[in-house]
């Protein structure tokens, strides 16, 4: 059986004989199978196989096993990436006033505190003195200063004159 025949390719040129050695053909190339995919692979299988030896159904078990554990490991990935992103910018956040020395690149550092939190689709982003640096760039980090307040002047209770 030709995989063409369960993915058709579409055709970009074709010739005016018309013959499939003659025809460009291009398809789009995808990172993974998904379940659309599955589904298409299985009818072509129950159609292509032997009427007197059908397809055991423990066979049949075990390959929607395979697939429902990959199908819920590929949305446990998804879940996992998307709290990564969420730590990262919780991180992030938690630096916003504290001075932090980060690798600035060429063995150099920098040191400032934090102003600002940029978020772009690499992750999160510290802004020190009008550069970003990447969270994952941080060296160090001192806690915030602390102003303490001027005392206030105490009053005698005495009216003035």
């Amino acid at each position: 059986m030709q995989v063409s025949a369960i993915f058709p390719l579409t055709a970009s040129a074709a010739t005016a004989t018309g013959s499939p050695a003659a025809t460009t053909a291009t398809r789009q190339a995808t990172k993974s199978l998904g379940q659309a995919d599955f589904l298409k692979l299985l009818a072509v299988q129950f159609q292509k196989q032997d009427p007197m030896k059908p397809m055991e159904d423990t066979s049949f078990i075990a390959q929607m096993a395979q697939f429902t554990s990959l199908d819920q490991t590929s949305a446990m990935s998804k879940d996992l990436a998307a709290l990564r992103a969420d730590q990262q910018r919780t991180t992030a956040n938690s630096y916003l006033g504290h001075r932090v020395t980060v690798d600035a690149g060429d063995g150099e550092t920098e040191s400032g505190n934090v102003s600002a939190i940029e978020v772009t689709e690499t992750g999160p982003r510290l802004v020190i003195g009008g550069v970003s640096y990447p969270v994952s760039s941080v060296l160090r980090v001192e806690p915030r200063t602390v102003l303490t307040p001027a005392p206030l002047p105490v009053s005698t209770g005495g009216a003035a004159i």
